[in-house]
Formats: structure tokens, C-alpha cells, sequence
């Protein structure tokens, strides 16, 4: 790995709205990584405002990639988040295997495909079957419940779910080919907000618990996984990361709940960029 780590983020960029590439910057930055941006799409504001600019860059990423070729660059990290068409997966596909036959590299797929039982508009059949694809060859992805239930062919039955059931579904999304998945956002049948991970190399299950604020900002997956792979690619173990993250977005969220901000903005990370750097004195995640 080099000194500074670096990291190929194959995301769209939004301009106002904190998600995608203008979370992803800044976090990993701050955590001491270079990243490289790949847009799949560029944005005014993300989708969930009502008048947005999109300019779809689906037609241009292969040829953006091959200059990075043509210049032997080399990534510690591949990393993808929201995926815009099936033809974008296919692309994402190409270019793992390039990087993974050049320096094998970590790849983590964060599979933005749905939230609260919902899958969003834009996946079709066709693109939910072609992300199993992807998920294939990467090495960590990092759903949220709804989007793993999506994954592993299951019905989503509300975001209450038993430990074993978690421990189950880590399972399956394992067997997919990726050797460590985490699920974000789980409500567990006591009633605990938590996330969890799974080691399959290992045979290793952990969960953290985190405070939960009954508001959704758009943009806190981005946050957690960046947190989450940045975290790693310094050295945290798979359980550490977790925690490290889902502390800074659980403060992040409660920051900007406490103030008041619109949601549509996301959350207020920029006012305690500082906590990244402050790693908790005991971990408190637990064994499942």
C-alpha cells in the first residue's frame, strides 16, 4: 500500500445535498486518503429535490478509465456506491477485473439500491440480477436491510429482525462471493438500533449498537461507508471500523437534527470533522 492509500470512487457527484462524491472527498481525505473520482453521473442537487440537473456520464466512463490506464495508475481501494443503468454495472464490472489483474486492490461495493422496504424507481429486474454480478467480485459490500434482503432474493418484512436472522442474511450475502459483509441500519427485535458485520474467512459475527434519531437525512450511507473503508484502509479491524463509523454519523445525524438543518441537505458532518481523528478509548462492539 502506498504511504497515502488511493482510492478509485466510482460515485456520482452532487452538487448541493451532501451525498455521493461531496461526501466522499472530504471523509476520505480527512482520513488520509486520496481519492479519484469516477462520476457515473453529474448532478445540480440529488433526486430528491424537486428540479435537478442530471447529465449522465455513462457514455463516457469507459474512455475517462482508460486514460488511467494509459497512465499505469494503480488503487489500493476500488469503491462504488449508486449505479445508474444496467450498462454502468457492466462497466463497474470491467474495470474491477483490470484492477484486480493489475494490483488486486480492495474493492467495496456499497449497493445503493433501496431503503425502508422500498427499492428505489430507477433498479430494474434486470439491474437487481446484474448487482448480484458485482457483488461477486468484490471482497466487502455494505447494504443497508432493505438492500440486502434485495440482494440475497428475500421480502423484506419490516426492519425489526431477529439476531439469527441477521446472522443469517450476513451469511447468504457472503456466499455471494464477497468475504465480509456489514448491514447497516438494523432495528433487532428488542427494540436496539444496530449494525452488523460478518468475517466469512474468519466465521466471525459482530454488532455495534448506535443512537438513533427518527429523522432521514439523504447522504449517511455515503457517510458510513467512507468512514467505514477509510477506517480499514488505516489499519482498523472489521469490527473497529464499524464502530468508528457509526459513532461519527450517529453524531453527525444529531448534530444536525439538533439544529434544525433541512433534510434535504443532509447531514452536518463539516462541524465535527474533527471526532474521525478521536478513536474510542474501549470498543464496545460485541460477538453474535
Amino acid at each position: 500500500m502506498e504511504i497515502v492509500p488511493k482510492i478509485a470512487a466510482i460515485h456520482d457527484i452532487s452538487g448541493i445535498g451532501r451525498c455521493s462524491m461531496t461526501v466522499i472527498m472530504p471523509i476520505m481525505s480527512a482520513l488520509g486518503c486520496q481519492v479519484c473520482p469516477l462520476p457515473t453521473a453529474l448532478l445540480s442537487n440529488h433526486s430528491e429535490y424537486e428540479h435537478f440537473y442530471f447529465f449522465d456520464f455513462t457514455d463516457y466512463m469507459e474512455e475517462y478509465f482508460s486514460y488511467w490506464e494509459k497512465n499505469n495508475a494503480e488503487f489500493d481501494c476500488l469503491y462504488s456506491g449508486f449505479i445508474g443503468s444496467e450498462k454502468q454495472i457492466n462497466i463497474i464490472n470491467d474495470i474491477i477485473n483490470k484492477v484486480k489483474i493489475k494490483n488486486n486492490p480492495l474493492i467495496v461495493v456499497d449497493p445503493v439500491m433501496g431503503d425502508h422496504g422500498q427499492t428505489y424507481r430507477t433498479y430494474t429486474k434486470r439491474m437487481i440480477k446484474r448487482m448480484a454480478c458485482l457483488v461477486n467480485k468484490d471482497d466487502i459490500v455494505t447494504p443497508n436491510l432493505t438492500e440486502a434482503k434485495i440482494l440475497i432474493g428475500e421480502k423484506y418484512t419490516g426492519e425489526e429482525i431477529s439476531i439469527e436472522k441477521v446472522k443469517a442474511c450476513l451469511n447468504k450475502l457472503c456466499s455471494m462471493g464477497p468475504g465480509k459483509a456489514l448491514i447497516t441500519g438494523i432495528t433487532d427485535d428488542r427494540g436496539e438500533h444496530i449494525n452488523a458485520c460478518f468475517d466469512s474467512e474468519t466465521n466471525e459475527y459482530w454488532k455495534v449498537s448506535f443512537n438513533y434519531v427518527d429523522k432521514r437525512y439523504p447522504g449517511t450511507g455515503d457517510l458510513f461507508t467512507s468512514l467505514f473503508t477509510g477506517y480499514l484502509l488505516n489499519g482498523r479491524k472489521l469490527p473497529e471500523a464499524m464502530e468508528e463509523a457509526s459513532i461519527f454519523v450517529s453524531k453527525a445525524v444529531r448534530a444536525t437534527y439538533d439544529a434544525g438543518a433541512p433534510s434535504s441537505e443532509g447531514v452536518i458532518f463539516e462541524k465535527i470533522m474533527k471526532e474521525v481523528y478521536n478513536k474510542p478509548i474501549k470498543y464496545k462492539y460485541s460477538t453474535i
